[in-house]
């Protein structure tokens, strides 16, 4: 028999539908306390993000792509999720009792198996795909105009009317392209490493999820913008612990909705 009108959702829809935003600062504080439960492992993964990070930013400028600096760092979080994968297995770790250690953390087995590099190829290409839309942005707006480098081009941006356009434009376009990888990705990586599913069916559930829980994932989302501006203003040294403590409420953040 079908449900009445009037009849209740079940209790796990409710969870789903009613979590208030303040919901993600208890993510956070859980996150915070698997971090600090043996801490050496998670400051180590945060270490390496780091110091891949900073490889990735000493390459554009030896390569002279700095004219894809920011649209780069802005992709960080899309492929964001998918790099923080050990985060999320020690704290599964932690949930099931066993000892976390970096080996584990770095060499996952997830459930799915290579359903999550499959869906890692996707936020790769959805990255490079918004660091193209960037390029784009730039030549509508200025055309051929060699990009005038890091020192001047906040100048550039906030003196003319055209880097007024281009910020209008960017900021849109950016925005779009965060919230869908964003809606796609924050749930499914953690899905794809504790449970037996394929690459589509992650990201679709974790569209619904965000859906149904926009007040705390609109919360959630502010949360990691500030936290990862705060690590590029501090020259990305704020990844050591601040990429840790996000990965691991990330993964709190799924167990709650989930």
């Amino acid at each position: 028999m079908g449900h009445t009108e009037n009849a209740p959702l079940p209790l796990s829809v409710q969870r789903q539908r009613n979590l208030p935003a303040s919901a993600a600062f208890g993510w956070l504080k859980a996150g915070w306390k698997d971090l600090w439960f043996r801490p050496l492992p998670s400051l180590a993964y945060g270490l390496l993000v780091f110091f891949l990070s900073i490889v990735i930013v000493w390459g554009m400028f030896r390569f002279q792509l700095d004219y894809i600096l920011f649209p780069a760092l802005a992709g960080f979080m899309v492929v964001g999720p998918l790099v923080a994968i050990g985060l999320y297995q020690k704290s599964r770790d932690i949930e099931d009792g066993h000892l976390p250690s970096l080996l584990r953390m770095i060499f996952v087995r997830a459930k799915s198996g290579a359903q999550v590099w499959f869906t890692g190829a996707i936020l790769c290409l959805l990255m490079l795909v918004w660091m193209r839309a960037a390029v784009i942005i730039y030549a509508l707006f200025f055309g051929l105009r060699p990009f005038p480098g890091l020192g001047d081009v906040a100048s550039l941006l906030v003196s003319t009317p055209e880097g007024w356009g281009m910020l209008l434009v960017g900021t849109a376009v950016g925005g779009l392209f965060a919230a869908f990888s964003f809606a796609i990705s924050t749930f499914a990586v953690p899905m794809l490493l504790a449970e037996k599913v394929d690459a589509f069916t992650a990201m679709g559930t974790s569209i619904s999820l965000v859906f149904r829980n926009l007040p705390v994932m609109l919360m959630w989302g502010a949360i990691v913008l500030t936290l990862f501006l705060v690590s590029v203003v501090t020259g990305l040294v704020g990844l050591i612990a601040i990429f840790p403590l996000l990965g691991h409420a990330t993964w709190r953040s799924y167990k709650a909705i989930r």
